[in-house]
């Protein structure tokens, strides 16, 4: 019987389905009652609870994305605390309506529990992708819409 993933290893299954596109899996990955937080989502909801909604926001993202993500200079950091680790890694991003190519910052914190993440509070440069979309005068309207 395999053991129980480490937090590392959980965040290295994250990454390589984002990085596939199988974004349908990802809350598979999640516990039931997890919680995650995207602190710099410039609109729309910044918090997300449970493992139903994440399926349903990972099942929206897959149908409609129009970025191809490449994680890049990945690097996982442990912590004094055996759930957590600290992510810091580039997306390499296609943006295929576009064409852009680019990379994005992020920082990802996870608290992993029984081989499930609880918890994560994820700071992805959302402002990078809006741009390269070309959607920077719909964030306008939605900032002044406030």
């Amino acid at each position: 019987m395999p053991g129980t993933p480490s937090p590392r290893e959980v965040f290295q299954k994250l990454i390589e389905g984002i990085g596939a596109g199988r974004y349908t899996e990802l809350a598979d990955l999640y516990a039931e009652d997890a919680v995650v937080e995207t602190v710099f989502e410039p609109v729309g909801p910044r918090r997300f609870e449970g493992r139903a909604v994440l399926r349903e926001r990972f099942a929206q993202v897959s149908a409609g994305t129009p970025v191809e993500l490449t994680p890049v200079n990945v690097v996982v950091r442990e912590t004094d605390d055996p759930e957590v680790v600290v992510a810091e890694f580039d997306y390499q991003v296609h943006h295929r309506v576009t064409g852009r190519r680019f990379r994005s910052a992020n920082v990802q914190v996870l608290r992993v529990r029984d081989g499930l993440i609880v918890g994560s509070r994820d700071y992805h440069d959302h402002l990078a992708l809006i741009v390269a979309g070309g959607d920077l005068p719909q964030l306008v309207e939605a900032l002044e819409g406030r």
